[in-house]
């Protein structure tokens, strides 16, 4: 099988001034053709930098593929730095530069001199052409080894990717097998605790199975290679089916599923609509719940509380927006505490909750803690 690493390009990257959502595509593109990702890097708009990674990554994997730099402007220096790692020079394909006036000339315009720098590849370079933006990607050969440089721009990179390199890789890879993903999601039972529960499942070879914990959330990751989808998802199916026997109403769903969409169904299914505040978290409650998008949520508002304010004004603000259920979460991040309260037809109930971890991971460890509640709550079980 071969392996493959991803080198992210763009200073502004590497500033936070935007987010990389690239790299999360292609190693779930590479995941599912059967392709071991090693290790992803983020890089500044610097060509000998660049150059010296890509060298570094020729010397331990198959595939590398860069996104980034191949715009017109003189910080865009994707192409020079793989010809350096390659020991040659870039070189002007006229090919390339009719398809680029062409793309601008749709649009009305007149491309101008420094969109010719698009229109350079490597010496020897395998060049593809891009019908939905102005950068040209292409793929450099050394032996079994490739670099294969994509555009930056989410939707050039993945329509290139998609109809381009995928094609290219499965021909020259012989990839026939591929890697299906399934993750399992829990509530209210700590990391230690499921790893007491599935420790023989977590030592499988195929599929294998791992956990991950997000303050208040451990996802249980299922990860099957086979030679077809049909046999892959067999495969995980009995797994999962042991996952959930051993884990039973910890797990509340599975991939796209959320805990705050589970908890807002079953708080639909008994009948309950609900209103929700928070204060303290910085909106994460409103956030969380807001984008769930459920018919049940009446309001959900930030406001200001003191310690012990909650449960009083949570019970005059469900009696104002006349719900039958309301959630409340009151944080105290300088205590690393929390107030929560709930209210259903049936009880009315508060309790606290002290944090342990660090002060930045508190809003999420307190709604996840919430939603668990509500959870449990409407499906007739007891405690958070």
């Amino acid at each position: 099988m071969p392996t493959a690493e991803i080198i992210t390009i763009g200073t502004e990257i590497l500033l936070g001034e935007i987010v990389d959502t690239n790299t999360r595509y292609l190693a779930r593109a590479l995941r599912g053709l059967g392709v071991d990702l090693y290790r992803t890097i983020t890089i500044g708009d610097n060509a000998e930098r660049i150059s010296e990674a890509l060298r570094a990554s020729l010397d331990h994997a198959d595939i590398i593929i860069t996104t980034g730099g191949l715009g017109p402007t003189v910080d865009d220096p994707t192409r020079e730095a793989v010809a350096r790692a390659f020991g040659t020079r870039v070189e002007f394909r006229e090919e390339l530069w009719a398809q680029i006036v062409e793309i601008i000339s749709r649009y009305g315009r007149q491309p101008g001199e420094n969109q010719k720098r698009q229109a350079y590849v490597p010496e020897g370079a395998l060049a593809i052409s891009n019908p939905v933006g102005t950068a040209p990607a292409f793929i450099m050969e050394s032996g079994h080894r490739c670099v294969i440089s994509l555009p930056g721009v989410p939707k050039e990179m993945e329509h290139l990717w998609q109809e381009a390199v995928v094609p290219y890789l499965q021909a020259r890879y012989n990839l026939n097998q591929i890697i299906r993903v399934r993750l399992v999601h829990t509530s209210g039972a700590s990391e230690a605790v499921i790893d007491e529960r599935i420790d023989d499942l977590e030592r499988l070879d195929n599929p294998t199975v791992g956990l991950a914990a997000h303050s208040g959330i451990v996802d249980v990751r299922i990860a099957a290679k086979a030679d077809s989808v049909a046999q892959a998802d067999e495969m995980i199916a009995g797994v999962e089916a042991q996952i959930r026997e051993r884990l039973g109403d910890s797990v509340f769903g599975v991939d796209d599923d959320t805990l705050e969409g589970a908890a807002l169904q079953a708080a639909f299914v008994q009948g309950w609509n609900l209103a929700a505040v928070e204060s303290g978290l910085d909106g994460a409650l409103l956030r969380r719940l807001t984008n769930a998008g459920a018919g049940n949520l009446v309001s959900v508002e930030e406001v200001a509380l003191d310690e012990g304010q909650l449960p009083e004004f949570l019970g005059d603000f469900r009696a104002r927006h006349g719900t039958r259920a309301a959630l409340g979460i009151a944080a105290f991040p300088e205590k690393k505490m929390v107030e929560l309260a709930l209210i259903t037809p049936e009880s009315t109930s508060s309790h606290t909750r002290t944090f342990g971890g660090p002060s930045g991971l508190l809003p999420r460890w307190a709604v996840n803690i919430a939603l668990n509640w509500l959870w449990r709550t409407a499906k007739g079980d007891q405690g958070t």
